[in-house]
């Protein structure tokens, strides 16, 4: 074990991660030798364990530059956060705070965030708001709320709106988890104000609305207006919640030629009695789930024994309350990053593209200038695309697109395009202006070494 971690030479893990891993090689070599299998040599070995090495350091959470053209990508950590957020997880991160703490009263808060609670209120248009870890957390939080009677746990939803979200998880799930009993409506494209009428019983605990942020239905379809919705709900004293998903604090109209997604404020004015929505997405702040609706509501859902296990820490509570004052300042735009990114002009883009082609027009690659259309992504406008451009590279013969992108995304810093038209591209769109050098940077490094025959 010594000889190999001394045959590594300097380490960039912890000594004892790079012990754990020449261990574990070595014990699965053993258990090969067990088999007839070949015994490799030292170097061999010592080639085994780098590659080890070299796999767990890339499963470190580490920034990318994120050339695909997503731009709220789920699995490259959504939303990146404002520079005011930043700064305020470095703030309270790095001193004591007043996560439970009343300053004027000095002695401990009946609650925490009640700074956020009241802007994020104000921000929806709603009597109270609250926030936990995560949109689907929100939507156990209120199925649990509404359906913790026994005889009265029916939750009344539309087949066109059982939708799948991120990593498999489906709706009826969720639902199934929260202990309710799913009662579908109307058709997977037709479901009628009728339909949800005829639907309501005795043990009906809630009418739910899931708003198609993931996905839409063309041609011969129907839904009811919301508005009717909630005006039925009313009449039949069933209570009317809505996970909207998305979290679009502004009309989308505004920040490109893109359609109008659903806001928390038009939920509220529409007369829903509870609504959730995501914190990363296009509210463009931290992973959390945002609830906002009646302030009895709010008050039940916080009372909730559950409510503890799914609250957020204070490095989530003070991204999202340097977000919410974003917006509450109208300095949205400039500084939200995800809003900031959609309404990069498309000349801005080619300009920049044109910059680092030139600073790789010495290298032995072929680079073009492209266009494409960029998405939005993570679950948000499935039908919205934005003009964008693209760097488009072809390796030289010898070199697979594989492997060009391969050796981008194990460079410094990362880079993550994709492969598109026999060319490996890199969508700007998704590209933040400060990281122009460090791309160029990056991708000189990679075509200066590639094996050219």
């Amino acid at each position: 074990v010594e000889r190999l971690l001394q045959a590594l030479g300097p380490l960039d893990v912890p000594r004892p991660v790079a012990t754990a891993v020449v261990r574990r090689e070595l014990a699965t070599l053993r258990a090969e030798a067990k088999t007839d299998a070949p015994v490799p040599g030292f170097d061999a070995v010592l080639a085994r364990v780098r590659g080890a090495l070299d796999r767990l350091r890339a499963a470190r959470l580490q920034p990318v530059i994120n050339g695909t053209g997503v731009l709220i990508h789920t699995n490259l950590g959504r939303a990146p956060l404002p520079d005011a957020a930043l700064a305020a997880v470095a703030a309270l991160g790095a001193d004591y705070n007043t996560l439970e703490y009343d300053l004027a009263a000095g002695e401990r808060a009946r609650h925490r965030a009640g700074y956020l609670e009241h802007n994020l209120a104000l921000l929806c248009g709603a009597q109270a708001a609250t926030a936990v870890n995560n949109c689907a957390a929100a939507l156990i939080l209120m199925l649990r709320h509404f359906t913790r009677r026994p005889d009265r746990r029916e939750v009344v939803i539309s087949r066109g709106e059982l939708v799948q979200i991120g990593g498999g998880f489906r709706i009826p799930e969720i639902l199934e988890a929260s202990g309710a009993r799913l009662r579908e409506v109307g058709t997977t494209n037709r479901t009628t104000l009728d339909d949800y009428e005829r639907s309501l019983t005795p043990q009906t605990a809630l009418l739910l609305r899931v708003h198609r942020s993931n996905f839409y239905l063309g041609g011969f379809e129907e839904s009811p207006d919301p508005a009717a919705l909630a005006a039925l709900a009313r009449r039949r004293r069933v209570p009317l919640a809505e996970d909207l998903g998305s979290g679009a604090m502004i009309p989308t109209e505004r920040l490109a030629s893109i359609e109008h997604e659903r806001t928390p404020a038009e939920a509220v004015r529409s007369g829903v009695d509870a609504v959730c929505f995501s914190g990363d997405k296009l509210f463009g702040g931290p992973q959390a789930g945002i609830i906002a609706g009646r302030t009895r509501l709010v008050a039940a859902f916080k009372k909730d024994p559950f409510f503890r296990a799914l609250r957020c820490d204070k490095l989530v509570l003070g991204a999202l309350q340097a977000t919410t004052d974003l917006y509450l300042a109208n300095a949205h735009e400039k500084e939200i990053p995800i809003l900031a990114l959609m309404r990069i002009p498309l000349h801005d883009l080619r300009a920049r593209a044109e910059r680092i082609l030139t600073a790789l027009s010495d290298l032995p690659i072929a680079v073009h200038i492209g266009a494409a259309r960029a998405k939005i992504g993570g679950g948000t406008l499935p039908r919205a695309e934005l003009e964008s451009v693209t760097l488009d590279f072809r390796p030289p013969p010898g070199v697979s697109l594989a492997e060009f992108a391969a050796r981008l995304r194990v460079g410094t810093p990362p880079v993550v395009g994709y492969v598109s038209g026999e060319r490996y591209r890199i969508d700007l769109r998704t590209v933040f202006p400060r990281q122009d050098d460090a791309l160029a940077k990056s991708l000189r490094v990679v075509s200066s070494h590639l094996s050219i025959p």
